[in-house]
């Protein structure tokens, strides 16, 4: 972690700004009826076969309600800054899927786009919150690190070290 107090304040400042980021697109497809990963990912151009396979109708519902809830718990880990090492590494597999998915090829999204595009800037940011360990900046990780539970098993105070 960062020692000087601007630094701090910075990583801080991206852990919140990444968990409003998840928690906002969290919300609003949990709580939206009808949400699906279906239209979006049935117009994949670079890889559409893999992520047709994604939007079929009978594992739509499934990828979609991974995604939303994904998202949602991504989000309440980066805000409450508990298990922060999973949860950023995790979004930010999930950041070079859509990465992928919006790809047509040197094109992400548009052609203003060329080759990297926000999600690629995001997945980078999300791997130094986990490699910075920003739970422990006005966070849960280092409480929960310090917790009888985690003490008694060495992965788990591995992922809170």
């Amino acid at each position: 972690m960062p020692a000087i107090p601007a630094s701090k304040a910075l990583l801080l400042y991206l852990r919140l700004a990444m968990a409003w980021t998840f928690l906002y697109a969290g919300w609003s497809q949990v709580f939206a009826p009808g949400f699906s990963v279906a239209g979006f990912l049935g117009h994949t151009r670079t890889f559409h076969d893999f992520f047709a396979v994604l939007a079929a109708p009978a594992a739509a519902p499934l990828v979609s309600t991974l995604v939303a809830y994904g998202h949602l718990l991504i989000g309440l880990s980066l805000l409450a800054g508990l298990m922060v090492r999973v949860s950023a590494p995790c979004g930010a597999v999930l950041m070079l899927l859509y990465w992928l998915a919006h790809m047509d090829w040197p094109y992400i999204e548009n052609r203003t786009d060329f080759i990297v595009d926000q999600h690629l800037v995001y997945a980078g940011v999300l791997l130094y919150l986990a490699a910075a360990r920003a739970g422990h900046l006005a966070g849960l990780d280092a409480l929960a690190g310090r917790g009888s539970f985690v003490q008694r098993h060495r992965r788990l105070r591995q992922l809170f070290a």
